[in-house]
């Protein structure tokens, strides 16, 4: 079987953008505002060596929400594999998976509740029945409270990161006494816990 290190995307690789309105404040909307976090294609590069695969989970409700369409989405995540691997020719992502729904949507096929939006674990288990992944060996990193939770549900060991929301999350986590493996200060941190400790 292998091993995957599953990544959010927002604020854990990417920066968390202002938005352009209150209501998309945080909402990554156009492909000209992905900006890496520094560091974040080396840390996916040494995941990788360490026998590690990729795979990124991300909600995004903003297609549900009609402020963005799967096709903008797509140059989104290409400009972001860009950037990676500009930077790092190993930091190669092995899939991406993405939830576009979301119960306050607009878009009727996607304001519906559904199995793959974090913190509930469809992608996850997509992910290993399609790469045959032991989910007892692998890692769930994020920024958010979803993520950890989403961790936690899949049987994952989980790391939060400090970029992002990372501080605000983990009072929530706290607050829930949800199970923490690591507190990172980013991605890179992260890597280093887990070639410690795998």
């Amino acid at each position: 079987m292998n091993k995957a290190v599953f990544l959010d995307r927002d604020g854990t690789i990417v920066k968390e953008v202002e938005g352009k309105t209150p209501e998309t404040l945080g909402y990554l909307l156009s492909v000209e505002d992905v900006e890496l976090i520094a560091g974040s294609a080396d840390a996916i590069a040494a995941a990788r060596r360490l026998g590690f695969m990729i795979i990124i989970i991300t909600n995004q409700s903003a297609i549900a929400r009609g402020w963005l369409t799967e096709s903008e989405l797509e140059k989104i995540n290409s400009k972001m594999y860009s950037l990676l691997l500009g930077l790092n020719p190993e930091a190669k992502i092995d899939a991406l998976y993405f939830s576009p729904y979301h119960t306050s949507g607009v878009v009727d096929k996607f304001s519906i509740e559904h199995v793959s939006r974090k913190p509930d674990i469809g992608m996850i288990l997509e992910a290993k029945e399609k790469f045959d992944i032991d989910l007892t060996a692998s890692y769930m990193i994020g920024d958010a409270y979803s993520d950890v939770k989403c961790g936690i549900n899949a049987g994952l060991k989980n790391i939060l990161v400090q970029t992002g929301y990372g501080k605000m999350a983990y009072r929530k986590c706290l607050d829930e006494k949800l199970k923490i493996d690591f507190i990172a200060t980013n991605l890179t941190d992260a890597i280093r816990f887990i070639e410690k400790n795998s």
